[in-house]
């Protein structure tokens, strides 16, 4: 029993930290989006455009991050941590598209669901 409480002090952190926008490392995000061409034609000039972008998008989800569930939350973070740094802008496009997809009618939810395609 005593083993217990580790593990229930850690998943109280782990809901604790989903709480709050998480911090990321815009520089090396901006750095990263210059040297892939994900922004071309910046690798060697100032980066004050992706950083001015990326601070918009943290100042959004700052105001909006208790509008976003956890599961949109969790799932968003995971998915903007894939194939490089994280980004705000790719976190609050994410949450802003599961947002969207929860409020779309019950009949496109399910299009395509029994693999069954709608053409002759």
């Amino acid at each position: 029993m005593p083993g217990l409480l580790p593990l229930v002090l850690a998943g109280s952190m782990v809901v604790l930290a989903a709480d709050k926008v998480p911090q990321v490392n815009v520089d090396q995000t901006c750095r990263a989006a210059a040297t892939t061409g994900v922004r071309p034609g910046t690798a060697n000039q100032d980066d004050s455009a992706c950083q001015r972008d990326e601070q918009d998008a943290h100042n959004k989800l700052e105001q909006n991050w208790d509008q976003f569930t956890g599961d949109e939350r969790s799932h968003c973070q995971r998915l903007s941590r894939l194939g490089g740094p994280p980004s705000y802008v790719e976190l609050l496009t994410c949450l802003e598209l599961a947002k969207q997809a929860k409020n779309l009618p019950g009949d496109v939810k399910d299009a395509g669901k029994s693999g069954k395609s709608d053409k002759p």
